[in-house]
């Protein structure tokens, strides 16, 4: 079970009649790696999981799977297997018989299949169970009959679609770290699909951040959350402002950004076309009570505070920027708190702030 498949997506799109749900996208995934397609309900994601598992059909583009080109064959014949957000496990049967039930359509001799079954749910911990129905398992419990089921195929590549959506907090933390574990030891390429940052943040060697059918950004977690691609990146993943404006200044590998009220900000970068242009500020490296550099802070209004145990969340309005928000730890927040209403400096570094590039420029 150590073999796995990079899948090579090469100008892939689908169309609806009249819609176009997945716009001409390309990606690579390494043979191996543990990649989240990751965006908002309505982005293309799960569709794009279901033409790489064969289940939707490709309106143009082709689909390769190690050295293989997948595009026209059946699921069955792609060398994945498909993990759907429902489990749908069969209720008359028991867990063993659940888990090899592929085998036994293949005509695989009973003994031989459920030897198999029990091997693969002794790799899930659910070897215990194996006699049990359905109905007599916890929701956690289903979701690990149904990922052996998946596995006992013996996929090059394994495909989940939003696996934990139906788990509660604590159960979802759990089982996460339980399927990078059991990818780290299988070798497989995970494809997961998820809405959840946490999840891909936490799961992923390589996310793929997903808009309205196009692919915004493909990169490692660390890359997705220090230099986000494009303003709806950094506004998904939560961990930036986006300040919009006009360029006022292109200056030394730097760009100041005129915003509507008035205010001026600076960020490293090279400004995109058509003269305007999205900054991103860190939220976790603003400072506040500390008189801004100019283009490097604002004084605004204090709208919102959030504790959150280890940090506060504040957010702000001044200078032409709506929703500015701000993550401070709690012993300093604390130290000098502020008050919905007050008048607060807000400052960062130069090294903090980074013009945002645009799809397709």
């Amino acid at each position: 079970m150590s073999k796995a498949a990079a899948i090579d997506i090469a100008a892939v799109s689908k169309i609806y009649g009249t819609m176009t749900a997945v716009h001409a996208i390309s990606l690579k995934i390494p043979a191996g790696s543990y990649c989240c397609l990751l965006g908002p309900s309505g982005c293309g994601k799960s569709t794009t999981l279901r033409m790489i598992a064969g289940h939707e059909r490709i309106s143009s583009g082709d689909i390769r799977l190690g050295n293989t080109v997948v595009t026209d064959l059946p699921p069955a014949r792609r060398g994945t297997a498909m993990m759907f957000q429902s489990y749908a496990l069969f209720p008359h049967l028991d867990v063993v018989d659940n888990v090899a039930f592929s085998l036994k359509m293949k005509g695989v001799a009973k003994e031989e299949r459920r030897a198999r079954a029990l091997d693969l749910l002794k790799l899930v911990q659910m070897d215990t169970y194996a006699d049990r129905r359905p109905a007599q398992l916890s929701g956690g419990q289903q979701q690990r009959v149904a990922l052996a089921r998946a596995l006992i195929t013996d996929p090059e590549a394994l495909l989940l679609d939003e696996p934990l959506s139906a788990l509660d907090p604590f159960l979802k933390v759990r089982v996460r770290a339980e399927l990078k574990k059991l990818q780290n030891e299988l070798g497989i390429t995970f494809v997961h699909v998820t809405h959840s940052q946490e999840e891909a943040m936490a799961l992923a060697d390589l996310i793929v951040v997903m808009n309205e059918g196009r692919i915004e950004q493909a990169a490692h977690p660390r890359t997705i959350f220090e230099r986000p691609a494009t303003a709806f990146v950094a506004r998904f993943m939560g961990d930036h402002n986006v300040i919009s404006g006009r360029v006022a200044d292109v200056r030394d590998g730097a760009v100041t950004v005129e915003v509507a009220g008035g205010g001026r900000f600076d960020a490293l970068g090279r400004p995109p076309e058509g003269g305007q242009a999205d900054i991103a500020v860190r939220t976790d490296r603003v400072r506040l009570g500390e008189a801004p550099v100019p283009g490097l802070g604002f004084t605004g209004i204090v709208t919102n505070v959030e504790y959150r145990g280890a940090s506060v969340k504040l957010t702000a309005s001044g200078a032409g920027i709506e929703d500015f928000t701000a993550i401070v730890g709690d012993g300093p927040f604390f130290a000098r708190p502020v008050t919905v209403g007050e008048a607060v400096p807000f400052a960062w570094r130069a090294e903090d702030a980074i013009v945002l590039g645009r799809l397709g420029s």
